[in-house]
């Protein structure tokens, strides 16, 4: 087995320090919840740049680890729920599919399909910790609908992010 390299363990820690921030902040002022879900995941991106999956694992586990350290004595664990189900792994998924060139289209189904199942899953937990029903009948139908919308924007907006942040690594990389 190849051993890890102070570059890559570098990039993990960047990458899990800017994630970790955003990620507390976006909790703690939950109208940048889901700009915290986005640079957070972009973030997890640095380690990929280098073709490093064990720095991204090291990061992704780290930053879920430190942020629920952060937050999780004000009680907003819950609203890590979406990241650590979906937005942390979004970029590894990212990266399997362009590595195995899979048929984007294929791919875009089954990454909708999940975004829209731990979307529910999230909104499950929410009811659950906050007892708000009212609008839960409706809930599925939007979550299909929107969600998935809203996922086609925010896949073509990572992948687009996802190219600047590589090029940046590969810029300031000296290997």
């Amino acid at each position: 087995m190849k051993k890890i390299t102070a570059h890559e363990v570098a990039l993990a820690g960047i990458s899990t320090a800017i994630a970790t921030i955003f990620l507390a902040v976006g909790n703690f002022t939950s109208i940048l919840l889901f700009v915290g879900y986005l640079v957070a995941s972009i973030a997890l991106s640095l380690p990929l740049a280098k073709g490093s999956y064990r720095g991204y694992a090291m990061a992704y586990v780290s930053t879920v680890l430190l942020t629920l350290l952060i937050i999780g004595s004000a009680g907003y664990v819950v609203d890590l729920a979406p990241f650590i189900l979906f937005f942390g792994v979004h970029p590894l998924l990212n990266e399997l599919q362009l590595r195995f060139k899979i048929n984007k289209w294929i791919c875009f189904a089954v990454k909708a399909i999940w975004f829209d199942g731990a979307m529910w899953l999230f909104w499950w937990l929410a009811v659950q910790t906050t007892g708000v029903t009212w609008i839960d009948q409706y809930m599925l139908p939007i979550i299909l609908v929107g969600g998935t919308l809203l996922f086609f924007v925010y896949d073509i907006a990572f992948f687009k992010l996802r190219g600047q942040v590589f090029a940046l690594v590969k810029r300031i990389s000296k290997k």
